[in-house]
């Protein structure tokens, strides 16, 4: 279908906020028609927006930079609100516009909105056009030898490593052409995506910059400095051994083509288990998608249908105090407040955490994984409840539920020294690491040195993990047969 000569087209933004290797944004681009950059701020029919009250603070962000970056390619970001297809309806009759380029999503409320968008521009007679981009692979793509979606990472790692390198990342346009007149925009200012009173996300920016610049530079820096010791250095949140680039990842500031590649590149070929270490954990990102697709309940329905009948336990106070990071397991404590402080836990300790509320509190996962999804800027609507259902025991590839984690056993081996618990637990900050992950077993006069009252400063542990242990494996082996 041709588009008439001078027509604009729409570029639709979603969590793809970044101008390099956007393959909807390049297409429009090809073209030879004039652009229109548009983000909507989805709104379902009950009003409810795709993000996390955390995440709003990094949309504003990583709006207002990707803003900066159209307008120094001489373009503009058109900012609406509402449900998505009534914008679009709107904004194409107001426009003229008879082009509607964007980049595919996969979880199941992207795909019901995009398939209703898309059956409604072909009846209009207008064009639609959507490209791959935010996975390695589509999850439609791979398939297991009987031609059936994959269960378990493993054999699905094998598949994606082996079927070909993602294609090379494509530069961002320098020019994009401009409309006669935009459209009228809202104010980014207008949608209140940053808490005011109280301000609790005061603390994100200490560690936190959105943005595809900012993206691009952790990137380089991560794959330069610290990729040859990821496979070791991740899994101690004391030191800075991550990529950090989880927020950006699921805005979509970089690509996981550009990350995959970038790892390849700067490492030359030296750092062959860092890069494969780092490559495995884009590919878990794709492998929670590749579930998410195949069984859309995913963040609501335990893939093993055993735990349907599982004896979740009704806590609020032990759910508010798992929350708050006031559980007196200091790991697990550290870990839940550099959540609330920071929108961000080491991956790690979001294991511990899980495993804790889970196991040692039979807290329903979904509690969890609704808090999670409140609280991180990287919530990611396939990570976040695949990577619940597997420490719970009840997912695809899940780890065992007899697999209990001991949050101090945890804690000596990955924060030996203490220094993460204290950066996040200062009023622990004067225990010597003896007795750091377990203070309520230190003499009475090393608490006094220490500056520490249990049950005032800092709680006792509010579950015995030996007898918690024997609890959830009692209730799992009613359900196991």
């Amino acid at each position: 279908m041709s588009i008439p000569h001078r027509a604009p087209v729409i570029v639709w933004f979603r969590r793809d906020l970044r101008l390099a290797d956007n393959h909807a944004l390049a297409a429009a681009v090809s073209s030879g028609h004039p652009v229109i950059p548009l983000f909507i701020l989805e709104q379902g029919n009950d009003g409810a927006l795709p993000y996390g009250a955390a995440q709003g603070w990094w949309l504003h962000h990583s709006l207002s930079a990707l803003g900066g970056s159209l307008a120094a390619a001489g373009s503009r970001l058109m900012l609406r609100r509402g449900v998505a297809l009534e914008v679009l309806q709107a904004i194409m009759a107001e426009t003229g516009a008879s082009g509607l380029y964007w980049n595919r999503r996969h979880d199941p409320d992207g795909v019901r909105v995009d398939s209703a968008v898309k059956a409604w521009a072909r009846a209009s007679g207008a064009q639609a056009s959507s490209f791959a981009g935010q996975l390695l692979h589509a999850p439609s793509r791979l398939k297991t030898a009987n031609g059936g979606p994959y269960k378990v990472f493993t054999p699905f790692w094998r598949a994606l490593s082996g079927g070909g390198e993602p294609d090379t990342p494509i530069d961002a346009p320098s020019h994009i052409p401009a409309p006669e007149q935009f459209p009228q925009s809202e104010r980014l200012d207008d949608w209140g995506l940053r808490p005011q009173k109280p301000d609790w996300a005061s603390r994100f920016g200490e560690t936190w910059t959105p943005g595809e610049a900012v993206a691009r530079e952790q990137l380089a820096g991560f794959a330069r400095e610290r990729l040859s010791q990821y496979g070791q250095a991740r899994d101690f949140p004391a030191i800075d051994g991550t990529s950090r680039l989880s927020p950006h990842l699921a805005f979509g500031e970089i690509s996981p083509a550009q990350a995959w590649h970038a790892a390849r590149i700067a490492s030359d070929g030296s750092d062959a288990e860092g890069v494969a270490s780092f490559r495995k954990e884009l590919a878990w990102r794709d492998f929670s998608y590749h579930l998410l697709f195949h069984n859309t309940q995913l963040a609501s329905d335990n893939l093993d249908r055993r735990f349907d009948a599982f004896d979740w336990r009704d806590d609020a106070p032990m759910l508010d105090a798992w929350t708050r990071g006031m559980t007196g397991y200091p790991i697990v404590d550290a870990g839940m407040r550099q959540l609330w402080a920071h929108g961000y836990m080491h991956n790690r300790v979001r294991m511990i955490v899980a495993s804790f509320l889970v196991k040692d509190l039979m807290i329903d996962w979904r509690s969890g994984m609704s808090w999670f999804r409140d609280t991180l800027l990287d919530a990611d609507p396939a990570s976040n409840a695949a990577s619940w259902q597997w420490v719970a025991g009840c997912g695809a590839d899940a780890a065992p539920f007899f697999r209990i984690f001991n949050p101090t056993l945890q804690g000596e081996k990955f924060d030996p020294e203490g220094l993460y618990i204290k950066r996040h637990v200062p009023e622990l900050s004067r225990v010597p690491p003896k007795y750091i992950h377990c203070p309520s077993k230190a003499p009475a006069s090393e608490l006094q040195t220490a500056g520490v009252r249990l049950g005032t400063d800092y709680p006792y542990p509010i579950v015995d993990h030996r007898l918690a242990r024997i609890r959830a494996l009692d209730a799992f082996s009613r359900i196991k047969a």
